[in-house]
């Protein structure tokens, strides 16, 4: 079993290299998902991240 850790600034850029690592015939186990927003002054920090696990 391994895992495999995305963390993006943008749900898009998530999604695109999330795809990308799905092209590989890889055998799924499970996917989490988390998003964190954190605000510095006036400006809104998100954080976009995944785990999959597979084999």
């Amino acid at each position: 079993m391994k895992v495999k850790v995305f963390d993006e600034e943008c749900e898009k850029d998530l999604e695109n290299n999330i795809n990308e690592f799905l092209l590989n015939d890889v055998d799924i186990i499970d996917i989490k998902y988390q998003i964190a927003i954190g605000i510095s002054g006036e400006e809104q920090i998100y954080c976009f991240s995944a785990m999959i696990i597979y084999h």
